[in-house]
């Protein structure tokens, strides 16, 4: 039985499909696996997500010899009507100096590099 202080279901303020967006926003080469990796999914459902964001407008995928090169639409508005005022670059502008993988360092390795990484808009 849970106790009353335990929450009652998990649950966090980010999508997936913002957790995708924001990790292709640091690393325009991000390689699927990893992204399905840092995300908890398989890559299956972390591909679909990427479909979903290059549909709705947000990204462009091209090839670049063997690997996928993103290019995310910075200033797309949100897709719900609370929010549909704002671009996406501004979500992506606040997370963008947190650690980008679960070990807490960005990219690069570094605990404390603030660089944007291949934004290409």
């Amino acid at each position: 039985m849970a106790s009353e202080h335990e929450p009652r279901t998990t649950w966090t303020f980010l999508t997936q499909h913002a957790r995708i967006l924001l990790m292709i926003s640091r690393d325009a080469e991000v390689r699927l696996r990893d992204l399905a990796a840092a995300c908890g999914l398989t890559e299956r459902a972390a591909q679909a997500i990427v479909t979903d964001l290059e549909s709705a407008g947000y990204l462009t995928r091209t090839r670049r010899g063997r690997r996928n090169h993103y290019q995310v639409a910075r200033h797309t508005a949100f897709r719900h009507p609370a929010e549909a005022g704002y671009e996406i670059g501004d979500l992506l502008a606040l997370f963008a100096g947190l650690p980008a993988g679960d070990d807490g360092r960005r990219h690069d390795g570094s605990p404390g590099d603030h660089r944007e990484q291949h934004h290409h808009v």
